[in-house]
């Protein structure tokens, strides 16, 4: 991996770690697009430089979070699903990592936010309950539709936008309790693959970590406050139409590709 590569990388995990896109579906793309082998070691480094998108949620929050207690209790709930499934199905989580995955996922998830965008098409777009308003049954079924982002191509943050909506939440409110739910959803899976494959990761991995980790933080910061911003006026619709072409384009294109 070249310096080029864990720039790219870094980058394009901080700008789609919080959008309903898939930042999983993207890096494995990009990976292949830049020539780069989904090897055990490459898994990984995917995972973990995650690590920096996380960082730059909880200085973004970190205030709230410390004056609202019972927000960590709800996001304690919310991650008990992922947390159960994921370490029950983890081998078979791993096996579905690939191209044409990603790209069914992608297009699936698209047309799903266009039906819920239709469904909402009266609505005002700020209409709904704020994160406070939030219980813990609903926080609980949240994190139910969290856990089906572990198929990759999913969208971690898509499947809580919608899950968030079906709840009742408003779209900011909804956007914002899944940047939370990232917090420890993200910190466990990437401290799990950083032990699992510690042995793996050699000196010259590491310093490409350390740039892409820098990097996925800076525009994960950038990009959770402009995220917030775009949904309090505006709908998911351009993020599902942008999910759907990327899907088609990747999976009649990228999957030819020779591994």
């Amino acid at each position: 991996m070249t310096l080029f590569d864990s720039l790219i990388l870094g980058a394009l995990e901080g700008v789609t770690e919080f959008l309903p896109i898939s930042s999983t579906g993207h890096l494995i793309l990009a990976s292949q697009l830049l020539g780069l082998q989904q090897t055990a070691t490459h898994k990984a480094f995917e995972v973990s430089i995650q690590l920096g998108s996380i960082l730059a949620v909880l200085f973004l929050y970190a205030q709230r979070l410390l004056q609202d207690k019972t927000l960590w209790f709800k996001i304690a709930v919310a991650f008990l699903p992922t947390g159960a499934l994921g370490f029950l199905f983890y081998k078979h989580i791993k096996a579905l990592f690939g191209v044409e995955t990603v790209s069914i996922m992608l297009i699936a998830g698209g047309v799903i936010f266009l039906i819920i965008e239709y469904f909402r098409r009266d609505k005002a777009i700020d209409e709904g309950k704020d994160l406070s308003a939030l219980t813990i049954k609903e926080a609980f079924t949240i994190g139910f539709f969290q856990s089906l982002s572990m198929v990759p191509g999913t969208s971690r943050s898509g499947a809580t936008l919608i899950g968030g909506l079906f709840m009742g939440l408003n779209r900011k409110s909804a956007a914002e309790f899944s940047f939370l739910l990232a917090i420890p959803t993200m910190f466990i899976a990437t401290a799990y693959d950083l032990i699992k494959h510690r042995h793996e990761l050699v000196v010259d991995d590491w310093s490409m970590l350390i740039i892409a980790f820098i990097t996925a933080f800076v525009f994960a910061f950038v990009t959770v406050k402009a995220f917030v911003g775009f949904v309090s006026r505006h709908t998911f619709v351009p993020f599902a139409i942008y999910r759907i072409i990327v899907g088609v384009i990747f999976f009649y294109f990228v999957a030819t590709l020779p591994a």
